[in-house]
């Protein structure tokens, strides 16, 4: 198996690639993890993973800025159906659009916007930083890639911004910061976190586990 993390400068990348290798190790899934900004090495991917830290337009501009990239990942992930996993800002770059420092276009995958976080507790300090619980929806519960996701397993966030999905459905997990944001979304062949996998122990490694070993189908 070939999975492909795409590298467009937004860093962490090397460590969402280990965790990969560890998560490919840990289910004796044969996987070649490839960090690359190279638009041709999608076609010959099995997955594909987007990772993502810093703002939303900076992200993806840094996407778009990649030659051919957003067409190879309209031609593999759309097209083709390959697992795709979105990690933080590559989660958020697949709703339609950021609403930070402007707005700024994502790749329209999932219907809806990424706005800021508005706890309803003020006291509560943005970013919201550190260990949360995640607790996935009646869809979620039966994704594959959430099949061994308790109900109350922790996850790492580190985030400003959270993704509002126009459709209820396209959200399989929530987490809570002064008021209920999506943590996990995903449709059809698409699944992304809101928090880090990497830095989430067991529960992260398990959910890549998991990722590694789907099929892209979700019945």
């Amino acid at each position: 198996m070939n999975v492909v993390v795409i590298d467009y400068g937004s860093g962490n990348l090397r460590s969402a690639a280990k965790a990969l290798e560890r998560a490919a190790r840990e289910t004796g899934t044969d996987a070649e993890v490839a960090v690359t900004g190279d638009a041709g090495a999608l076609d010959g991917a099995d997955r594909i993973v987007l990772p993502g830290v810093g703002a939303f337009g900076d992200c993806a501009a840094g996407l778009r800025g990649l030659p051919g990239m957003i067409d190879a990942l309209e031609h593999n992930v759309r097209e083709r159906a390959k697992p795709f996993l979105g990690i933080c800002v590559g989660m958020q770059l697949m709703a339609d659009r950021g609403i930070e420092h402007g707005v700024h276009d994502g790749l329209g995958w999932i219907p809806g916007e990424v706005r800021p976080l508005e706890p309803a507790d003020t006291t509560l300090k943005i970013p919201h930083m550190g260990w949360n619980v995640v607790e996935p929806t009646a869809r979620g519960r039966a994704h594959p890639v959430l099949a061994g996701l308790d109900s109350g397993a922790h996850a790492y966030f580190v985030h400003s911004f959270a993704i509002r999905c126009e459709s209820g459905d396209d959200v399989l997990a929530t987490a809570d910061y002064g008021g209920p944001f999506p943590a996990i979304v995903g449709r059809g062949n698409m699944i992304g976190t809101q928090f880090h996998p990497e830095k989430s122990q067991s529960a992260g490694l398990g959910l890549l586990g998991r990722f590694l070993q789907w099929d892209g189908r979700t019945e």
